[in-house]
């Protein structure tokens, strides 16, 4: 919230800065400076002195009036020659002083001014120009007090921007969760905001998708569950036929055939029985999670394996003490990587255990073929196999390893694929604390 608040109010005030120059300028280029305006407002009372008292005395008073002036003001008021205010203005000021203006010197704090453009006043008097100085004029105060304004400015706008980013962090804290939940599997979440949100519309077209997308996902669950159980019964069906069939066929024959359809059956039964363990994996509801000894998980799942040609060896690092988890579907993942390991190692499997911090790595290696870098991800598709053949010698059906990445992601984990130091495949497996 902090960053947010800040970068905003941050911008906000870099606005109004930059839209403070150009007024500044845009006001200097059609109106003249405006400290120039300030310094005239500062030094109004001299020069009313002048305009509005001294030159309104009768011709042969002006210059009494003007000693009146200077005795009871702390302003001097010098009499000099037009030739020498000529040359102390700047060029652009000479016409407004031709012209009887009266033309501010804001660095030496004083103002010229001519008596007269006729000569009027006295003998000469067309020639001479009034020059005040001590004028009390002070830009620093001037821009000091703007300044002030600024900063007042700022503490105005100060709590309606944190009350703004504060609402708007809010909502977004609110669909980041959602976004959570609905990730873990919890296809329920939504965000439901109120219209005057500020993020409603997204929030809206946030829930409207997680409508959609659960439609569809409960939709695909529905009916991989429902097209699973009902496989089973004519399964069942054929397995009694092909019982019956190898009683009664006396042909020697016929055996190795119905062997064979016995198998096909076997493996369409297992097929069945992948797709009802990956329906089931739907969310993280489908876990039961309990205090799990890692250790002993790690020798049950080893000791579950069929045994095999190839050499097993299990290593761990340290105490690796319990992890929250579902021993089963955990205890699953890691039997899917170990059968895997199985078909494709030539000689060596290593299972391997250690903490990294408050996590918990487990890696499967082993000295197969190993899997080519482009293919590490798809590997983990339902139905995709490195081995395009299907045979029996490798078996599956390409749900394995979609299956151990579905029970690791829903235990909040990550599965990587990496070359192996045994030369092989090697999959590390990191759950959190």
């Amino acid at each position: 919230m902090n960053r947010i608040f800040f970068r905003f109010f941050v911008l906000v005030m870099l606005s109004i800065t930059a839209a403070t120059f150009v007024i500044y300028f845009a006001m200097s280029r059609l109106f003249g400076d405006p400290l120039d305006d300030i310094a005239r407002r500062q030094a109004s009372a001299q020069i009313f002195l002048i305009e509005q008292y001294v030159d309104e005395a009768p011709t042969d008073e002006w210059l009494v009036r003007l000693n009146r002036v200077r005795e009871v003001s702390d302003t001097r008021f010098d009499l000099i020659t037009l030739q020498a205010a000529r040359a102390a203005l700047p060029g652009a000021s000479l016409a407004a002083l031709e012209r009887g203006e009266v033309v501010l010197d804001v660095d030496n704090k004083a103002f010229y001014r001519r008596v007269d453009l006729r000569g009027e006043r006295y003998i000469g008097s067309e020639d001479e120009v009034i020059h005040a100085r001590d004028l009390p004029i002070d830009v620093n105060l001037a821009l000091k007090m703007e300044a002030v304004r600024y900063v007042i400015v700022a503490f105005a706008l100060l709590v309606p921007i944190a009350l703004w980013s504060r609402a708007h962090w809010q909502g977004l804290q609110r669909l980041s969760r959602v976004a959570d939940e609905f990730g873990s599997g919890r296809l329920s979440a939504r965000a439901r905001m109120p219209r005057s949100a500020s993020i409603y519309p997204l929030a809206e077209r946030i829930d409207h998708m997680a409508d959609r997308i659960e439609e569809l996902l409960v939709a695909q669950k529905n009916l991989l569950h429902s097209v699973s159980h009902e496989l089973r019964t004519p399964i069942a069906r054929l397995e009694f036929a092909l019982e019956l069939l190898d009683a009664k066929a006396n042909d020697p024959a016929l055996r190795p055939r119905i062997a064979a359809m016995e198998g096909d059956l076997r493996e369409l039964d297992a097929l069945v029985n992948e797709l009802l363990d990956m329906a089931r994996l739907g969310s993280e509801l489908a876990l039961q999670r309990e205090p799990v000894n890692v250790a002993e998980l790690l020798r049950a799942t080893v000791a579950a394996l069929p045994p095999g040609t190839q050499s097993l060896a299990l290593e761990q690092d340290g105490d690796l003490g319990t992890v929250e988890a579902d021993p089963r579907h955990l205890g699953r993942a890691l039997s899917n990587l170990l059968r895997n390991a199985q078909k494709y190692a030539a000689a060596a499997i290593r299972l391997s255990a250690r903490r990294d911090g408050k996590a918990l790595v487990l890696a499967v290696e082993d000295d197969g073929p190993g899997i080519p870098q482009d293919e590490r991800e798809r590997i983990f598709e339902p139905f995709y196999r490195l081995d395009r053949s299907r045979d029996r010698a490798t078996g599956g059906f390409g749900l394995g390893l979609s299956i151990v990445r579905k029970a690791v992601l829903l235990h909040g984990g990550t599965i990587t694929v990496e070359q192996s130091e045994l030369g092989g495949a090697r999959f590390v497996i990191t759950l959190p604390a």
